[in-house]
This record gives C-alpha cells, sequence and structure tokens, in this order.
C-alpha cells in the first residue's frame, strides 16, 4: 500500500518521490559511465525510461484488460495514466531488454544504461523493503457513525465480517464524478463486498440531489457534513477511496480517480483472487 505525502490539499504518492530519486540517481551514473567513453547517453536517455514506462503500463492492462476493453471511451482509459495502474515488473523487464539490445549491438549507452538501470532498482527496491520494515499494523475501521441518506445510522467498526470500500467524495469534485459509474458497477458485480460514499462536507439537500441523479443507493450514500472522516484519517484530497478487508483491517489506499482496471486491482487485495475479476 503507498504512503501518501499531504501537502495541503495536494496529495503527492511517497512511491513517485523515490521513484524520481532513483531515476535522477541512475541517469547521472549513466551520465558519468558513457561520458568516460567520450559519448553521450544521446535520446537512448529518454527512450530507455520511456519503454520502461510503456511496458509498466501495458502489463497492467493487459492483466486487466476487461476493464479496459469494451467501448472507444473505455479504450481511451489505456492512455489515461491518472489511474495509477502499473506494473513495476514488467517496466524493469521491458528496460531491461532495451539496455541489453544496445550493450549487444556494442552502442556506447548500452553497458552505462544498464548500470544506472541497476543503481535505479537497488534504490528502489531497497525504498520498497525499507518502508514494509518500518510500516505498523494495518489501520482498523474509524470509529466513524454516520447517517445515510435512507436515515439508517451506519457505524464503520461494526462492519467486519465483509469486505468494505469506503470512498470520500463531494458533488464539486470532476474526478468524483467520473469514476462514479465505476464504482456503481462494481458494487453490483461484487455484491460480497461493502460500498459506501461518504460525502464531505456538503449539506443534506446537495447530497440528495446529486445522488438521486446519479443512481447512489441511500442506504449507503452517508453524510459527513463537517468532513470528520476525512480529518480522522489525514486525508483532504477527493476523491479517496480505502479498502479494508473482512478483518477491518486497512488493505490499500488510493488516492485519486480509479478506473475499472484500476479498481479491480484494489479489490484483490480484499478478496481471494478467485473472487474478484475486473469490472
Amino acid at each position: 500500500m503507498d504512503q501518501i505525502l499531504q501537502l495541503g490539499p495536494m496529495a503527492l504518492p511517497v512511491s513517485w518521490l523515490v521513484l524520481f530519486v532513483a531515476w535522477q540517481a541512475g541517469s547521472f551514473v549513466a551520465e558519468r559511465r558513457v561520458r568516460r567513453q567520450g559519448q553521450t547517453l544521446g535520446l537512448h536517455g529518454w527512450l530507455l525510461p520511456l519503454a520502461g514506462w510503456a511496458g509498466a503500463r501495458a502489463g497492467f492492462v493487459a492483466a486487466h484488460w476487461d476493464g479496459y476493453a469494451g467501448s472507444a471511451a473505455s479504450l481511451l482509459g489505456i492512455l489515461d495514466i491518472r489511474d495509477g495502474g502499473w506494473y513495476a515488473w514488467t517496466g524493469l523487464l521491458v528496460a531491461s531488454i532495451y539496455g541489453l539490445v544496445l550493450a549487444w549491438r556494442a552502442q556506447p549507452a548500452g553497458r552505462p544504461l544498464l548500470w544506472g538501470l541497476g543503481l535505479f532498482c537497488a534504490l528502489w527496491l531497497g525504498a520498497q523493503a525499507v518502508s514494509r520494515a518500518l510500516s505498523g499494523p494495518p489501520d482498523p475501521l474509524p470509529t466513524f457513525s454516520g447517517v445515510a441518506l435512507d436515515a439508517s445510522t451506519i457505524a464503520l467498526p461494526t462492519l467486519t465480517g465483509t469486505p468494505v470500500v469506503i470512498n470520500l467524495w463531494a458533488s464539486w469534485c470532476p474526478p468524483c464524478r467520473r469514476e462514479m459509474p465505476v464504482l456503481l458497477q462494481a458494487q453490483r458485480d461484487h455484491p460480497q463486498i461493502r460500498f459506501l460514499w461518504v460525502n464531505q462536507g456538503e449539506a443534506p439537500e446537495v447530497v440528495q440531489r446529486f445522488s438521486a441523479l446519479h443512481g447512489l443507493p441511500p442506504e449507503a450514500v452517508l453524510l459527513d457534513v463537517e468532513g470528520r472522516l476525512g480529518q480522522m484519517l489525514g486525508r483532504s484530497t477527493l476523491p479517496t477511496t480505502l479498502f479494508y478487508d473482512a478483518q477491518g483491517r486497512l488493505a490499500d489506499l488510493r488516492t485519486g480517480e480509479v478506473s475499472a482496471g484500476s479498481l479491480g486491482q484494489h479489490l484483490q487485495r480484499i478478496q481471494p483472487p478467485a473472487e474478484i475479476r475486473s469490472p
């Protein structure tokens, strides 16, 4: 589960910061080594990371193809990297093949790029290992109770025994509105998972009107006029979606819009893979 660095209203995944630092370090080493030969990396200095990026995205899309196929609009989602869908191992594989081909063809940039890629992998994988070692136990369902649009009261700590997906949203938030159909379809496809939409900071009549217009189930839409749940969780960026397993433990977190493909990946972490398919 990726850690988030909250900078006011902006949320920045820590993994992206680590990725940037590791890439800069690898590029520096590659440049130093190729200059010793009186050469430069040229376009290969950009083409190798671009190949790795494309490979990481392609691997994810291939694994969650059902979430992207079906219409021209959803196919455009393949290029929309805002959903956070990547498979690092396919990206590293493609980048390694690119570097090995250059080295095999005796290109001056080949071996230096492989040295830089090796340093990148060491830093990135090392940061992942340190993050796992320092992470504490997963957070439990927060001690929050909210009134749903059907006038029922839902206490989150009582929802153990079934996986729970909690979406923090607001009607003024464009990515919140764009991802609503994806979440609604996932709810229909996975009745064994409890989906809750907790509105942040809006008046009940606004939430009621928006929910009726977009077909949100009244029993699953909670009012949080003061935005207390977002404050409790330290999540001020919308949308934010939290994924809890059947034991009430936070298993995954997504800050930002989800696509059908990326949502399927998150759902796999709170249910056995055999019971989950991409929406």
